[in-house]
């Protein structure tokens, strides 16, 4: 398809550090970032105008990752200060706050119910959290490395973890045990997602191959799809046959599952692309960078891409651009970003009290 004009979007949010991570509010058209100073914070979005509603500051150090409540009332963050809050989304209250809630920095965390929630940390240790008390009801360790995605089934039973040890783990959560987990891959895997009515998984890797597995089978993958030059560092789905994958060269792709064909571009940042969330009405996609700011990009056109099994993909499909925005087109300026740096590494330093100023990490 031939870049075409498609639906306004958003304007950029420009903010004073990495941003980390985003999510989107379930109903309305409102956004919450974590930023690498640990720093959250809770915008309205609209095509003329963005609006800070609300700043937090209550993480000492990066807040690593954020989630909106199932019926969106409540936002929950966590990050490299070992803790976990809940906010009051309309009143900006803090709901709970559980520090520590690990022994280790948290690194990722699921909403798997109205007040429940999993926490995984950078030991691989997974936690489930009752919201209404501070102790955690659940505590597994299986994994190696660190926790770097999590999903969960439909009936909120089936809890599945990537980690940086190269692992899928699938965990009942009702029975609090683990029930298998995967061969070990070649590199960690950082990003999930299911597709075709959760019949399948896949997992984006630090190689840059999408690894696909049947739902229920964890113990080998059914299918691998390689052709991201970079690591896969964060997935959604966009439809039920295709995903949005953001990776560490910058670009932002569409990518069919079965057949396993790249569609194109949907968008680039000059950075890795750090995080990634679906609009309340799956129209605009957000994603975050460490190029200090979220941007919008529209992706109503790209779920209608039609994928004929019976042709041969074509490679240049992987730097195809899906269109151009009535409000700017995002590739004007833009030169090919190869060899970019990263930000420098994170400080390994887990004390709680040190000042997340000098807080700068690539994770």
């Amino acid at each position: 398809m031939a870049a075409a004009e498609v639906d306004a979007v958003p304007g950029d949010i420009q903010f004073e550090d990495v941003v980390m991570c985003v999510d989107c509010h379930p109903s309305k058209p409102i956004a919450a970032t974590g930023c690498i100073d640990g720093t959250v914070t809770i915008h309205s979005y609209a095509v003329n105008k963005n609006e800070c509603k609300r700043t937090h500051k209550h993480h000492k150090k990066s807040c690593r990752d954020l989630k909106f409540s199932l019926g969106g009332n409540r936002l929950y963050t966590a990050g490299k200060d070992k803790s976990l809050w809940c906010i009051d989304v309309e009143t900006g209250g803090i709901r709970r706050k559980i520090k520590p809630a690990h022994e280790t920095a948290i690194n990722s965390l699921l909403v798997t119910g109205e007040r429940f929630v999993v926490t995984g940390d950078d030991d691989g240790t997974l936690k489930l959290w009752d919201m209404r008390s501070k102790a955690a009801t659940m505590e597994l360790k299986e994994c190696d490395d660190f926790i770097s995605d999590m999903m969960i089934d439909q009936d909120q039973r089936i809890l599945l973890a990537a980690s940086g040890d190269g692992t899928l783990s699938a965990f009942n959560i009702r029975q609090k045990k683990l029930v298998m987990q995967s061969e070990l891959h070649d590199s960690e895997l950082l990003s999930l997602c299911a597709v075709k009515e959760q019949r399948k998984v896949v997992c984006g890797s630090g190689d840059g191959i999408l690894y696909l597995f049947n739902w229920g089978e964890w113990g080998n993958m059914s299918d691998r799809f390689p052709g991201h030059p970079a690591s896969i560092t964060s997935m959604v789905r966009l439809t039920d046959d295709i995903v949005c994958t953001g990776s560490s060269d910058g670009k932002i792709r569409a990518v069919n599952i079965l057949p396993n064909r790249f569609i194109g571009v949907v968008g680039e940042h000059e950075f890795d692309v750090e995080g990634l969330a679906l609009s309340h009405d799956r129209q605009v996609l957000l994603s975050c960078s460490h190029d200090q700011c979220v941007k919008f990009w529209s992706v109503s056109d790209v779920g209608k891409e039609k994928i004929n099994a019976s042709k041969k993909a074509l490679s240049a499909n992987k730097s195809k651009k899906l269109g151009t925005t009535k409000q700017t087109d995002f590739f004007a300026g833009f030169a090919e970003q190869d060899g970019q740096e990263n930000v420098d590494g994170e400080d390994d330093d887990d004390d709680e009290d040190d000042d997340s100023d000098d807080d700068s990490e690539s994770d």
